[in-house]
C-alpha cells in the first residue's frame, strides 16, 4: 500500500479474492457462444475467441519469469543485489495477476465497442511498423515524464511509493502498482494500439506482439540478475539507448532519482538522469560467478503437489505452509509432467539462499518425491543423487551438508553413514541432525510429565529420546511387544526399568509419535492427548479433541535473512531441527560428522541453538 493512498488505489475486485477471475466469465461465455454456436458467419471472430487463451498465456509467461529469476538469484551467478525479498514483499506482490485480468477485460470491451477491431487480419507489416514508431516516440517520451511526475512527493506518497516499497525486485514487482497508476500506464500503451485500429492497419500480430514485448521487457527489467550479454552492445552500440538491462533498472529502485526511462534509456541520456554507476554495475553483475555457500541443506519433494509449493513454483503458495488446493486437480497435466521429469532428470538443483550473520546458506532439492523413497527400484538412484550432492559440496569447499527429510533414512543409507564409510576423507561434514531433533522433542514435552507413550516404528531419534527419558526417570510406555523387545537391549539396565510394555491406550495423554500413526491408533488415544512427532513428517490429523505439535523445529532469529518461503508444512520463519543442525555445526565449527549411530551431546547442541537466537515453539494446534 502507498504511504498515503490516493483515490482509486484499490483494485475493483480486491474483495473477491480468488474469485476475481469471474469478472471475465460473461465475456468468455459470450465469445465462446458466438464463435461456436452462432449460425451467422460474421459473428465468428478469431480475435474475440483468442482473448482468453492469450490472457492465460500471459499468466504462464509471468510464472516462467518468476521461476527462472528465483532459481538464478539463488545460485548467485550474475546476481545484481545481494539482499533478497522477505515475506512482506511476497504478500504485497501476491496480486500481480490483477493487471492480467484488467488487460483481458480491456481487450473484450474494446472489441465490443470498436467496430474497426472486428475481423482484423493476422498480420499487417505497416501496423507493426506504426506500433514500433509510436512506442519509441510518444509512449517512451510520455512515460518518462509521467514517471518523473510520479516521483513528486504528492503523487509518490499517494501512488508510486507502493511500487518502490520493493527496493529489491523480482519480475512480478514490475506490475505491482495501485489501480489508478496501472490505468495511466495502460492509457499510454493503448496509444499505438488505438492508432492502428483507427487507421485500419491493426492486426492480431501487432496487438499480440506489442503486449508480449511490454510484458517481456517489464519482467526482464525487474529481475535481480543480469542476462543481457555484453556482445549485443558491442555489435550494436546504439542499442545502449534503445534497450535497458535489469541492472540499469535496479539502480532506479535502489537510488530512486535516476534511470526513469520505460524500456529505452534514450530519454535518460537526453535529460541527464542516467545513474553514473549504470555501466559499472552492469559489468560487475555479468562478471559475478555462482555463489559457494558455507552450509547446504539437502531436501526433496514431498507430495505430488509440492512442486507448486517450492520457492521456484508459485510464490504465494511457497510463502505459506503446505496446504492442498482444489485447483491443483485442474493442473494434473503439469503434475504428471513433473512426475515424469523426476524419473528422467538426474541432478539436484538450488531453490533457496539465505544469510545467517556471515554464514551463506543454500537449500538443494533432490528431484524425487517422497513416495519414490519407498520404492525399492528407486533407492539406488536416490542414493546416487545424494552421493553426487555430497561430492559436489566437498569439491566446492562447502563446510556442512545437512540431510533433510528422507535423505537420511536408516533403511536408505543408515542415517548417512553409507557415504562416510565410502568416502572417509570427506572435508564437508555430513549431518543428519538427529541430536537437535531429539532435544527439541524432549523440550516439547510438558513439564511435570511422569509418563509418555512412544508409538510408531523405532528410529535413531526415537531410541535416543527413549534413553534420555528413561534416564530422567520418566516412564516410556510402548504398545507393541516387538518394539519393546527391540528397544530394551539398547537401554542401560538402570534406564530399562522405566521402559514399560502396556496393552492399554489410556496410560498417558502425551504421545511421541511417528508419521505413520494410523487413524485407528489415534482414535484409541484418550481425549485431550498431545501428539508430539519425532519424525521428519507429521502424522495425519484426525482428532478434533486432541492436540498436535509440529515436527521437531524451532523459530529462526531475525538475523536470518532472505526468508520468503515456508519449509514444507512449517509456519513462516520456522525451520526444521535437521536444517538448523547443519547451521549450528558450521557456526560452532564442530569438526565431526553426525551420521549413523553418532549422536552429539544433546545439552551442548540445545545450548548452541539458543545462543544463536533459535527459539523453541510453544504452540500446538487442534486438528
Amino acid at each position: 500500500m502507498a504511504t498515503k493512498p490516493g483515490i482509486l488505489t484499490e483494485w475493483p475486485w480486491a474483495r473477491l479474492g480468488n474469485l476475481k477471475y469471474l469478472v471475465l466469465a460473461p465475456f468468455v461465455c459470450h465469445s465462446t457462444y458466438t464463435f461456436f454456436m452462432s449460425e451467422d458467419e460474421s459473428q465468428r471472430d478469431m480475435f474475440y475467441i483468442l482473448v482468453l487463451p492469450f490472457t492465460l498465456s500471459r499468466i504462464v509467461h509471468y510464472q516462467l519469469w518468476i521461476s527462472i529469476s528465483r532459481y538464478r538469484t539463488a545460485k548467485g551467478n550474475h546476481r545484481i543485489v545481494d539482499k533478497s525479498i522477505e515475506f512482506d514483499q511476497v504478500d504485497r506482490e501476491s496480486n500481480w495477476d490483477d493487471q492480467v485480468i484488467l488487460l483481458g477485460l480491456l481487450h473484450y470491451i474494446g472489441y465490443l465497442i470498436l467496430e474497426q477491431a472486428h475481423h482484423m487480419p493476422v498480420w499487417r507489416t505497416d501496423g507493426i511498423i506504426i506500433t514500433a514508431l509510436i512506442h519509441i516516440g510518444p509512449v517512451e517520451f510520455l512515460y518518462y515524464w509521467l514517471h518523473r511526475a510520479l516521483h513528486h512527493h504528492f503523487l509518490y506518497a499517494c501512488y508510486h511509493s507502493h511500487h518502490h516499497s520493493s527496493i529489491f525486485t523480482e519480475p512480478i514487482t514490475a506490475v505491482i502498482h495501485p489501480f489508478a497508476e496501472i490505468l495511466a500506464y495502460f492509457t499510454l500503451f493503448a496509444i499505438p494500439m488505438l492508432t492502428t485500429i483507427f487507421t485500419g492497419t491493426v492486426s492480431m500480430a501487432s496487438l499480440g506482439v506489442y503486449a508480449i514485448y511490454i510484458d517481456f521487457m517489464n519482467l526482464m527489467g525487474h529481475c535481480n540478475f543480469e542476462l543481457i550479454p555484453k556482445w549485443m552492445f558491442s555489435i550494436l552500440p546504439p542499442l545502449k539507448y534503445l534497450m535497458y538491462t535489469p541492472s540499469y533498472h535496479s539502480l532506479h529502485h535502489t537510488q530512486f532519482r535516476t534511470n526513469y526511462s520505460l524500456f529505452m534509456p534514450l530519454y535518460d541520456y537526453i535529460y541527464d538522469t542516467v545513474d553514473k554507476s549504470s555501466d559499472t554495475l552492469y559489468e560487475k553483475s555479468l562478471e559475478r560467478e555462482a555463489e559457494v555457500p558455507d552450509v547446504v541443506h539437502l531436501t526433496h519433494l514431498t507430495t505430488l503437489e509440492s512442486i507448486y509449493h517450492l520457492r521456484l513454483g508459485f510464490a504465494s503458495l511457497a510463502s505459506k505452509p503446505h496446504a492442498s488446493k482444489w485447483y491443483f486437480w485442474l493442473m494434473w497435466p503439469v503434475t504428471l509432467w513433473s512426475i515424469m521429469l523426476t524419473w528422467i532428470y538426474g541432478h539436484t538443483f538450488v531453490v533457496e539462499r539465505n544469510l545467517f550473520k556471515n554464514l551463506k546458506l543454500q537449500t538443494w532439492v533432490i528431484p524425487k518425491y517422497r513416495i519414490q523413497y519407498f520404492m525399492q527400484r528407486q533407492r539406488e538412484s536416490i542414493n546416487n543423487l545424494i552421493e553426487e550432492a555430497i561430492i559436489e559440496a566437498d569439491q566446492k569447499g562447502i563446510k556442512v551438508l545437512s540431510l533433510g527429510l528422507l535423505n537420511q533414512e536408516e533403511q536408505l543409507n543408515s542415517n548417512g553413514e553409507f557415504y562416510i564409510k565410502r568416502y572417509p576423507h570427506l572435508k564437508v561434514k555430513v549431518v543428519d541432525g538427529s541430536s537437535l531433533a531429539v532435544v527439541v522433542v524432549l523440550n516439547s514435552i510438558p513439564k511435570g510429565i511422569s509418563q509418555v507413550v512412544l508409538q510408531g516404528r523405532l528410529s535413531k531419534v526415537a531410541n535416543s529420546i527413549a534413553l534420555a527419558l528413561c534416564q530422567e526417570g520418566i516412564q516410556v510406555v510402548t504398545l507393541d511387544e516387538e518394539e519393546y523387545k527391540r528397544l530394551k537391549p539398547k537401554l542401560t539396565p538402570e534406564a530399562a526399568t522405566n521402559l514399560v510394555l502396556s496393552k492399554s491406550y489410556n496410560v498417558s495423554k502425551t504421545w511421541l509419535v511417528r508419521d505413520g500413526l494410523s487413524e485407528e491408533e489415534q482414535l484409541k488415544a484418550p481425549k485431550g492427548t498431545l501428539f508430539i512427532p519425532y519424525s521428519q513428517f507429521p502424522p495425519r490429523k484426525v482428532r478434533k479433541d486432541c492436540f498436535y505439535f509440529n515436527t521437531p523445529a524451532m523459530i529462526a532469529p531475525k538475523h536470518l535473512e532472505n526468508v520468503d518461503s515456508c519449509e514444507n508444512w512449517l509456519p513462516r520463519r520456522v525451520m526444521s531441527a535437521w536444517r538448523i543442525a547443519g547451521i549450528l555445526h558450521a557456526l560452532e565449527g564442530w569438526n565431526e560428522h553426525e551420521c549413523g549411530g553418532m549422536v552429539l551431546d544433546t545439552e551442548k547442541v540445545w545450548k548452541a541453538s539458543l545462543r544463536h537466537g533459535f527459539c523453541p515453539i510453544t504452540k500446538f494446534v487442534v486438528a
